[in-house]
């Protein structure tokens, strides 16, 4: 493995400032794009498709959102290319947007950090509404082929709405799962019973309508993302991976600048070193000033 040098990968490279990117499950497809502007591109095997384009709409606040998904033996885009608030799946071999129907009426939410489930049946967007709210959406993928204007409902706070509490970060566990954390904001609802305190987590059973016990932890965290139903990365300032029964850290790296992200929210230019998971979520690549650092899960959660 080398070390503090760069090579090519891929037989292009692209007249432009891409800083993010993300693989279709096949590996046949990528999308690369500007986190926080408005273009990316479209490429299979790593010849151009076509390229792709987002509202300018505060696009320089929050992430581009966008994420691959399969249904029906067909790779689809799932990006918002008509409007900011619009959700949309893009066959990505014909461009065809399916999703794109007269009667769509979409609500006013700022779509982001999008995440499909593994087994391809469920979407999650974890973007935020005026102002600013952080806000969590779960989407049954079928339910949105069949009639997209499931894409247009309203918004409200996962995993319920009489959680009263912002929730700022997701992850999927499993089929069925999502691991949920709140903000440190107050609840912004003070009639209803406060279930979920601030600066918590815990994890929503979404086929069963269940909520465990929600831990708050003696530390901060941001953007959570669940290795298992044990464990889950944390990237806020440097990487740390935390016990999901006990809200205690199990391991920390307090040497390596994993940026400051605890939201979708982030203007650019803020400290946000280049991130990236692999699909098993086992191995964390973090972006230095003149390396690629990658930590990796070993078999005791090390």
């Amino acid at each position: 493995m080398k070390t503090g040098e760069i090579e090519q990968v891929g037989k292009y490279r692209f007249a432009y400032k891409f800083d993010s990117s993300i693989i279709s499950s096949s590996g046949d497809y990528v999308f690369l794009f500007e986190k926080y502007g408005t273009k990316g591109i479209l490429l299979k095997n790593g010849e151009i498709l076509r390229e792709i384009n987002r509202s300018y709409y505060h696009a320089n606040d929050y992430e581009y959102p966008a994420s691959f998904l399969e249904y029906q033996n067909k790779t689809y885009l799932v990006h918002c290319p008509m409007s900011y608030c619009q959700l949309d799946f893009e066959d990505v071999e014909t461009g065809n947007i399916v999703t794109q129907i007269s009667t769509r009426k979409p609500s006013d939410i700022f779509h982001s950090r999008l995440e499909v489930s593994q087994n391809n049946e469920y979407l999650i967007s974890k973007g935020w509404i005026w102002h600013p709210i952080d806000i969590i959406q779960l989407y049954n993928i079928k339910e949105c082929f069949n009639d997209p204007s499931v894409l247009d409902k309203e918004y409200y706070s996962m995993p319920a709405p009489d959680l009263g509490r912002e929730i700022c970060t997701a992850s999927f566990i499993g089929e069925d799962q999502l691991l949920i954390g709140s903000s440190n904001e107050e609840e912004f609802d003070s009639d209803r019973t406060d279930t979920f305190p601030a600066k918590s987590f815990a994890i929503y059973n979404y086929a069963e309508n269940t909520l465990s016990a929600p831990i708050t932890p003696d530390f901060r965290f941001g953007n959570l993302v669940a290795i298992n139903e044990r464990q889950a990365w944390d990237t806020i300032k440097y990487p740390k991976i935390i016990d999901l029964g006990t809200g205690n850290l199990i391991h920390s790296l307090d040497d390596i600048d994993s940026g400051i992200q605890s939201s979708s929210i982030l203007q650019f230019g803020i400290n946000n070193p280049p991130l990236a998971f692999d699909n098993g979520r086992e191995r964390l690549a973090v972006v230095a000033e003149d390396s690629t650092i990658i930590l990796s899960i070993i078999q005791n959660g090390g």
